[in-house]
């Protein structure tokens, strides 16, 4: 080897590509892997139904509720149905910090209104008005199968959850869209983010009027024979539609990508990738020194406003209330300094490099697919607007622990400087005075209906974070 070789290879940075450097063995790990994150993918296609699929995984691993009184080193928390916490005691005491990832459970999607069926008189078709949640690109949405999930609450406080166009045998529903010989004026003439307007985005419900032979002159008989057809299968009426809360989503399972089954293509990625990894870490986690704790946020994708977000106290009570459970000191000024030790992973997604685009990224500083976890200093917009902005010293330990452990990780902006760019949770969690830095996998088609991530990053984000709780 030539000395500048030598050198070259001494101090220069170099991604690594994780199916070229894992031996047989890790390579079957992370396809594995991703078959269980597949099935949970299919199961929780909203924040509801991941907190439904945790709370079965909490079960079968014999976690305890911290509100039950059983004293267990497994303890969790859920609230409201759509977030939660799970922890895993560690040696220290709690009070000298925690290691805390934080994910959200929320993802784009396209929402049903309070009040939304409605019949169309003059074509007699029965709809539903919708508005959408998070940054969508609307133009995706339409003339796509979609699936109807949520919750009707009843009057006498019944909860009925829904989820129709899953099944094979499940109708499904569409937003129509414009065909291209009169699209001309309405869509090609706009911006593309103009092209489809929200007031456009109802959804075709129902065709076929209700019949009554004794009244041939139904009022509104399409939107009749919907509310007939729900009542007699979830036994709801309209005024029930008030307090529902409906989502659609795309319809369809989660599936490999790629002639060598290397990817996996699915909704709602952004972000059940972190909740899933970082939940399998802490359930796998064995030996640690700090107790560990994975926060599973919701309303991320639109602001982490809330009872449910990340902005509210809910975390903030629960590690109040560990200290508590542990037997520590839990006043204000202990809580205070409890945060302020801790150490948290904002695991979050970010933008892999599009093989169509690149022209948005820079490649030395952009998420390459399939070359590991992300470890992401910054994001935010511009002048980094909106962004924690890590420490020097953290980053540094973060992928020193990586490095040591063989983790395969990288480093990860948002797009180039100005081309646009986005924020995550990290700032909210940074404002109790913790060490917090972005952790999660890279991304294809992000906020798209059918997001696209390497199972070599799903298994890396999973190692990273078991190591995270582990090693920090």
């Amino acid at each position: 080897m030539s000395k500048a070789k030598e050198l070259n290879k001494k101090l220069s940075y170099k991604r690594k590509n994780f199916w070229k450097g894992a031996t047989q063995k890790e390579s079957d790990k992370a396809t594995n892997f991703s078959e269980g994150y597949k099935e949970f993918l299919n199961i929780a296609k909203t924040e509801r139904e991941s907190i439904d699929f945790f709370a079965k995984e909490l079960k079968n691993r014999r976690f305890s509720d911290i509100d039950s009184g059983k004293k267990s080193k497994k303890i969790f928390r859920l609230s409201r149905n759509k977030n939660g916490a799970i922890a895993l005691l560690g040696k220290k005491p709690i009070s000298e910090g925690v290691n805390l990832i934080v994910s959200h459970i929320d993802s784009p999607r396209v929402d049903l209104k309070q009040n939304p069926l409605y019949e169309d008189s003059k074509i007699n078709l029965g709809l539903m008005r919708t508005h959408y949640y998070g940054g969508i690109k609307k133009f995706q949405w339409v003339s796509t199968p979609l699936a109807l999930h949520g919750v009707f609450i009843k009057k006498n406080g019944e909860k009925v959850k829904v989820s129709i166009g899953e099944n094979e045998d499940d109708p499904v529903f569409v937003i129509p869209d414009l065909l291209p010989h009169l699209a001309r004026k309405k869509q090609y003439s706009k911006k593309i983010g103009d092209a489809i307007n929200a007031g456009k985005l109802n959804l075709l419900f129902n065709s076929i009027p209700f019949i009554d032979e004794k009244d041939e002159k139904i009022k509104h008989a399409v939107k009749l024979n919907a509310l007939v057809l729900l009542n007699e299968k979830y036994g709801i009426l309209e005024e029930d539609f008030l307090s529902a809360e409906l989502q659609l989503v795309p319809a369809g399972k989660a599936r490999d990508a790629g002639m060598d089954r290397s990817m996996v293509l699915g909704y709602g990625q952004d972000d059940r990738i972190c909740a899933y990894t970082s939940a399998q870490a802490i359930f796998d986690t064995k030996n640690n020194d700090k107790t560990a704790i994975v926060y599973l946020a919701d309303k991320e994708e639109i602001g982490s406003d809330g009872n449910t977000g990340a902005k509210s106290i809910f975390i903030i009570d629960f590690i109040a209330d560990l200290l508590k459970y542990n037997k520590e000191k839990s006043d204000s000024a202990t809580l205070r300094k409890t945060l302020i030790n801790s150490q948290i992973l904002s695991a979050d997604v970010n933008a892999g490099i599009n093989p169509n685009y690149h022209e948005v990224h820079e490649a030395e500083n952009a998420v390459h697919i399939g070359f590991g976890v992300s470890v992401t200093k910054f994001t935010g917009a511009g002048g980094k607007g909106g962004s924690n902005d890590a420490n020097a010293e953290f980053n540094s330990k973060i992928i020193s622990i990586f490095e040591k452990e063989n983790v395969n990780w990288q480093i990860g902006a948002l797009g180039k400087v100005d081309e646009g760019g986005g924020g995550t949770i990290a700032k909210f969690m940074a404002e109790h005075g913790a060490e917090v830095i972005d952790c999660g996998p890279g991304v294809l088609g992000m906020h798209s209906l059918y997001e696209l991530t390497s199972k070599a990053d799903i298994y890396s984000a999973y190692k990273a974070y078991n190591t995270f709780f582990e090693k920090a």
